[in-house]
């Protein structure tokens, strides 16, 4: 999800769709989502500091830090099924 590096900091997202196809970035977002974060940008400005966690096989997120400071922890192959697609919120900045 490179779209994060050309943001703003403070942006509020403008626009927001459901994913229909599965990809490297809808999976990402998948994983963020699942841990409780609308996508990079909002788990960047909430965790300051925060490194993320990626496999660097897949370049999928590996480990994110929950709100309530414990861990969700990811395989390194995909976990959005495509029965889970429409779950998946795609934010324009």
């Amino acid at each position: 999800m490179s779209c994060s590096m050309y943001v703003d900091n403070n942006a509020k997202p403008k626009s927001m769709k459901r994913a229909k196809e599965w990809t490297a970035e809808v999976e990402n977002l998948f994983r963020f989502q699942q841990a409780g974060y609308r996508d990079e940008l909002e788990y960047l400005q909430c965790k300051l500091g925060a490194l993320i966690d990626k496999w660097p096989e897949t370049g999928f997120v590996k480990k994110l830090q929950r709100r309530d400071d414990t861990f969700y922890h990811f395989s390194r192959s995909r976990e959005c099924q495509d029965c889970d697609l429409h779950k998946v919120v795609v934010y324009g900045y």
